[in-house]
């Protein structure tokens, strides 16, 4: 499945493998250290730009509170 961005696609599609690997032969075998984060941090934050420069992310933000989402930009 594509990203929302073309960009992020190849980010994306890098954190799913690191991911289905890590859960798979690490995660499930009781290893909880999270060896895709750097992964998933730069994944992230090419979404974040392409919320930023599309308008989504003030859509989103303003969204939030009438779905009871406690989520924040400061706590991500």
């Amino acid at each position: 499945m594509e990203s929302i961005s073309s960009e992020c696609t190849p980010l994306k599609e890098e954190y799913e493998k690191c991911f289905n690997k890590w859960y798979s032969e690490k995660f499930l075998k009781g290893d909880k250290e999270d060896a895709c984060k750097e992964l998933f941090i730069k994944y992230r934050k090419c979404i974040s730009s392409t919320l930023e420069s599309t308008g989504l992310s003030k859509t989103i933000n303003n969204a939030r509170p009438h779905i009871g989402s406690g989520f924040t930009e400061e706590n991500k």
